[in-house]
C-alpha cells in the first residue's frame, strides 16, 4: 500500500545511485519541482525529469548503501592529513614497509601494503592535533586478522577485525597514550596482522561525526557545505491540509539545530521538522501568522538509523507519525497560510538541513490508516 500511496504525492523527491552516476525521482514533471544544489559557490540545477542533467562539482552526492540510495548533505568539513592516500609520505618506524600499487575503494591504484611486527605507520604534527574524528579504509592481503588503527596500539578503542573487505573504521574523542598529535595508520605492536592494505585517512575537528572521506594531496582540504534548495509553488502545497513526509537519518546522535519546511517562503507561515539539540530528538512546530500554533515532539532510539516521520496538518489536527505510529497529536491550533515551498531549510533560508535522505514528500490530507502504511519500516 505505500508504494502505491506515493503516488498520491504532489511533491515528490527520491534518489537512487548505479555504476554510473545518480539519478532522481521528482515530482511532478513540469519544472515546478527542481531543486538547485550549491557547493563551492557553484549552483546545479536538478530538473523535474528526473535526472541530474548538470556535471560538475555541485551535482547532489548520492550516499549507497544496503542496496539504497540517499542523498548525503553535510557541512563544511576540513581533512588535516596532508597526505591522505600517500603513505609514502608518512613516518616509517622499525621494520615497517611499505607497497604501492593496490586497488583502493574508489577504483584507482593507490593502496598501500603496510607491513611490520613490532612498530608502526604514523603521520605526526600540527595538521593532526589533537583531532577528533578519524577513518581510514583498511582491508586484509588475505584472509582475516586484527590490528590497532588510528591510534596508539595503548588505546582500548581502537581495535577492529579486518577482513579481504574494503571497510572504513573510525574512532571518535581520540584519547592516546603518547601524543594526541599522532595519527597512526596501523600499530603493528597491537592485533594480530602483521600485513594491511590502507587508503583514504581523514581526519577532522569541526563535526562531531566521521566526515565522507576528503582527498588530500599534500596539504589539509576542505570541502565546503551541501545545501539543497527550492521547489514548489502554492499550487503545489495545501496550506489548508496536507502531510509533509520524510526517510531521513542524522549524521551523529546529537546534531545543531536543522530543518526541514513547508513554508511561504519565509517564517511567517511554516511548517518544519527538525533534528533538535536534544539527544535523538524529532521536533515538529506549526507556524501561522508569525505565531507558534504546534509544538510536538518525540524521542527515537537512534536517529543515525533511517526513520519514516511524517507530520499531518489541519485545522485543530496536527500529528506527529514515526515508523507506523503516531507519537504526539494536537487537537488545537490554525494551519499555516500561504506554503509554497518545500526546502531544507526552515523556511528562511537558515538552520540547513544535514544528514542522509531517502524520501522528501508533500502528500494531501491522509487517513490514520495511510500514515500507518506510509511509515510503517
Amino acid at each position: 500500500m505505500a508504494d502505491n500511496l506515493l503516488d498520491k504525492a504532489s511533491i515528490l523527491l527520491t534518489p537512487t545511485a548505479y555504476d554510473n552516476g545518480s539519478m532522481l525521482s521528482i515530482k511532478p514533471t513540469d519544472g515546478d519541482g527542481d531543486f538547485t544544489f550549491s557547493r563551492n559557490g557553484n549552483a546545479s540545477r536538478v530538473n523535474s525529469s528526473g535526472i541530474i542533467v548538470t556535471e560538475g562539482a555541485n551535482l547532489p552526492r548520492i550516499n549507497y548503501e544496503n542496496g539504497c540510495g540517499s542523498w548525503l548533505l553535510e557541512d563544511e568539513s576540513t581533512n588535516l592529513i596532508p597526505y591522505s592516500e600517500d603513505f609514502s609520505q608518512w613516518t616509517l618506524g622499525g621494520d615497517t614497509t611499505i607497497e604501492s600499487g593496490y586497488l583502493a575503494p574508489d577504483g584507482t591504484n593507490n593502496a598501500y601494503k603496510i607491513s611490520g611486527t613490532n612498530s608502526n605507520i604514523k603521520l605526526s604534527g600540527n595538521g593532526v592535533l589533537g583531532t577528533s574524528q578519524r577513518t581510514i579504509f583498511a582491508r586484509t592481503v588475505n584472509g582475516t586478522g586484527t590490528a590497532k588503527l588510528l591510534t596508539h596500539r595503548n588505546n582500548t578503542n581502537n581495535l577492529f577485525s579486518i577482513t579481504e573487505q574494503w571497510q572504513r573504521l573510525e574512532v571518535n574523542s581520540t584519547t592516546v597514550s603518547t601524543s594526541d598529535s599522532v595519527f597512526f595508520g596501523i600499530d603493528f605492536r597491537g592485533g594480530s596482522l602483521s600485513q594491511i592494505i590502507l587508503w583514504g585517512a581523514n581526519a577532522t575537528n569541526d563535526q562531531n561525526y566521521a566526515t565522507s572521506y576528503i582527498p588530500t594531496s599534500g596539504a589539509s582540504s576542505t570541502r565546503l557545505r551541501d545545501l539543497a534548495t527550492g521547489s514548489g509553488n502554492s499550487t503545489l502545497i495545501n496550506s489548508t491540509e496536507g502531510v509533509l513526509y520524510a526517510e531521513i537519518a542524522a549524521l551523529a546522535n546529537s546534531v545543531p539545530t536543522q530543518r526541514l519546511a513547508l513554508s511561504s517562503g519565509n517564517n511567517t507561515n511554516r511548517i518544519y521538522l527538525q533534528f533538535s539539540t536534544t539527544l535523538n530528538r524529532i521536533f515538529v512546530s506549526v507556524v501561522s501568522s508569525s505565531s507558534i500554533v504546534v509544538e510536538i515532539g518525540h524521542t527515537l532510539s537512534n536517529i543515525t538509523n533511517f526513520n519514516k516521520i511524517a507530520v499531518k496538518y489541519k485545522q485543530d489536527d496536527f500529528a506527529l507519525w514515526i515508523n507506523g505510529v503516531e507519537v504526539a497529536t494536537d487537537t488545537s491550533g490554525a494551519t499555516p497560510l500561504g506554503l509554497s515551498e518545500l526546502a531544507f531549510d526552515d523556511g528562511n533560508g537558515s538552520l540547513p538541513f544535514y544528514g542522509k535522505t531517502k524520501a522528501l514528500a508533500v502528500f494531501p490530507y491522509l487517513t490514520d490508516a495511510e500514515l500507518q502504511s506510509l511509515t510503517t519500516i
